[in-house]
């Protein structure tokens, strides 16, 4: 079985990539709908998240009508 690179199951795209989600999941955000409470700036305190990730994941909100807590 090939490893896993997340403990836990997220919404996210790939092309954020593998630190970002792993991350991101460690830090209990696995769903979009998650990150509505967190601005930008929190997440991007957050080692292995960085700006391109950070982009992706906006656009991702908001091709669902969502937003970071700053938006």
């Amino acid at each position: 079985m090939p490893p896993q690179d997340s403990p836990v199951p997220t919404e996210y795209p790939q092309s954020i990539g593998r630190t970002a989600r792993r991350v991101l999941a460690l830090n209990g955000y696995t769903r979009y709908d998650q990150l509505t409470t967190v601005t930008t700036a929190e997440l991007l305190k957050i080692h292995g998240v960085g700006p391109k990730a950070v982009r992706i994941l906006r656009e991702e909100l908001a091709s669902r009508g969502l937003n970071f807590a700053d938006s």
